[in-house]
């Protein structure tokens, strides 16, 4: 908690020049890929801009081996390097191990410390800067180790980006200061906190990612200390300072500059908002403060805002009535019926637009559910080297398929779920490939017999599940791989996951012999159609015996 380091912005830029010049006299080809670890530390600001000056294309790496194991780290680093052709590789040097380990055979030019880059020999040549059209950074969307997608993101479209958020979603002005403490590696924590804050000249104080993870409480500190006016985390982050927080710890804080007190990167829980403003109330914090805003990285990153000062906006529609008909219609007064609320994430940046589509491809109007589309000049030129991935997203016409669904009120979007299988917990998106592939690895576990698949966990989170067909009758045995493969799953992704083992035959398929993940989790909630803690977060043994009787 206690600052280690100043950078003036004017430093900023005599560094980046600097190191831009030693990156030139690599000779690397123009748009030649830089993959930088990023974590939260001055190298990587001065390495990013390094790029834009020497006509590079900067492809920040996770810094995230605390969440697995070092061999899971390494094989994820070593797929975004494949991925990003990247030439040049730069980590501090409490990350440089994985990272050669990562790239050996690979062919990389150089790879090194900050420190190793600074004894390279300068060019003799003038810098020459990416031009507007030209790609601004390669963005990786997801955690995944074996389908790793980049989002190639240009100059323009993320300038665009940046001026509709400063202007617009965030009103920014004089007087506002910045804190973070999201990973720079992530869209929210690159463009909202590294590129935004230099585009509007603004003050930004970090703390550490993985600080964050250990003491919330430092993040309202430095809020507290500073002033800070504008600050964003997705919803598990509040809710960890409010768990988190003693009567003593608030009244400690002065919370009153925060005016935006930004929310984002996953489906909106209110629960855990309300009572982070309900918590923190004594210590100035106005729950009006609360701005709500939809994006994604293929559109560089924001989409939609709240209004400053407005808070938390609440839709309550007829939840039995959605599910039948598509329909958000409003509950019918004076009748029992269940209620569903959603989190309005406000309207479509200037020059933006959000439409709503069915899956015959017809364009729907208000208060009715279905794909959501984006068009713009945020929207990506597309997934770097992946043309089919592209195609998927890139529909025509210049839309963009979110792969989210929901639906328009009053020219303002709501999200009510994903239409893509990616799991979301913690603001990471987990691949259900990649769990099924670690479970087919298993003895006794054939291709096609697991499936993996997202479920409600508490206050609107979501906690990962996965159902496997086994063979083996014997429960202690059942009890054995249930074990293993969480162990599995707890290694490479740093998370836990329910493990169910049924029977063979028990997985649902369409038609054509594909394996059904939406059918599945509906016959997995209606085997347990209320999961308790005890059963989503117990003891392996127990989860076992448990399922072993059940199948």
């Amino acid at each position: 908690g206690e600052l280690y380091c100043r950078l003036p912005y004017a430093e900023l830029d005599r560094r980046a020049q600097e190191v831009g010049t030693r990156l030139q006299g690599l000779g690397l080809e123009r748009g030649a890929r830089v993959a930088l670890v990023g974590c939260t530390c001055p190298d990587f600001l001065v390495f990013f801009f390094a790029c834009q000056y020497a006509g590079l294309v900067p492809v920040p790496l996770p810094a995230s081996v605390g969440l697995g194991s070092h061999e899971a780290f390494v094989r994820q680093i070593r797929g975004l390097l494949e991925s990003s052709k990247a030439a040049v590789a730069m980590a501090p040097e409490g990350f440089l191990r994985f990272l050669l380990e990562a790239q050996e055979g690979l062919g990389l030019a150089f790879v090194g410390t900050p420190e190793q880059f600074d004894k390279l020999e300068p060019s003799a040549e003038s810098l020459r800067p990416l031009g507007p059209e030209e790609p601004a950074y390669i963005q990786y969307t997801s955690g995944s180790t074996r389908f790793p997608r980049g989002v190639l993101v240009t100059q323009s479209a993320v300038m665009s980006n940046l001026g509709g958020i400063v202007r617009h979603g965030l009103e920014v002005g004089p007087g506002d200061r910045c804190v973070s403490w999201l990973p720079y590696y992530h869209d929210m924590g690159l463009v909202g906190f590294v590129l935004g804050p230099l585009a509007s000249q603004l003050s930004v104080d970090y703390l550490g990612t993985q600080d964050f993870a250990m003491r919330p409480r430092k993040w309202l500190e430095l809020i507290s200390q500073n002033g800070g006016t504008i600050s964003y985390s997705p919803p598990f982050g509040y809710d960890l300072c409010a768990r988190r927080a003693a009567r003593e710890d608030v009244t400690r804080f002065d919370l009153s500059s925060w005016r935006v007190a930004g929310v984002g990167a996953e489906p909106v829980p209110s629960g855990p908002l309300q009572r982070f403003g309900e918590i923190f109330a004594p210590a100035g914090f106005d729950e009006r403060s609360f701005l709500v805003c939809y994006g994604l990285a293929e559109c560089s990153l924001a989409v939609t805002f709240s209004r400053p000062g407005q808070g938390m906006e609440l839709d309550r529609v007829d939840e039995h009535h959605l599910i039948d008909t598509g329909e958000a219609a409003p509950p019918p007064e004076n009748e029992d019926r269940p209620v569903k609320e959603f989190v309005v994430c406000g309207s479509p940046l200037p020059g933006h637009e959000v439409a709503v589509r069915s899956d015959q491809g017809r364009f729907l109007g208000e208060r009715v559910s279905g794909s959501i589309l984006v068009r713009g000049p945020s929207v990506m030129d597309g997934y770097f080297n992946d043309p089919e991935a592209t195609q998927e997203m890139l529909v025509g016409d210049g839309w963009l398929d979110t792969g989210d669904i929901g639906y328009r009120v009053g020219g303002q979007l709501v999200i009510t779920g994903r239409k893509k299988d990616l799991i979301t917990i913690n603001g990471r998106n987990i691949r259900p490939q990649d769990l099924e592939y670690l479970a087919e690895q298993e003895p006794g576990i054939g291709s096609g017999d697991a499936c993996a698949f997202g479920i409600p966990g508490p206050e609107g989170t979501e906690k990962a599940a996965l159902v496997v067909q086994c063979r083996e009758a014997d429960p202690e045995r059942r009890m054995a791989l249930v074990a293993t493969v969480r162990n599995h799953i707890r290694r490479e992704f740093g998370i836990d996951a329910l493990v169910e083992p049924v029977s063979p035959g028990t997985l649902p398929r369409t038609s054509s012999g594909k394996l059904s993940r939406s059918r599945a989790r509906h016959d997995f909630l209606q085997r347990h159609p209320h999961p308790d803690q005890d059963l989503l977060e117990g003891s392996v043994a127990g989860e076992g015996l448990d399922y072993a009787r059940r199948a």
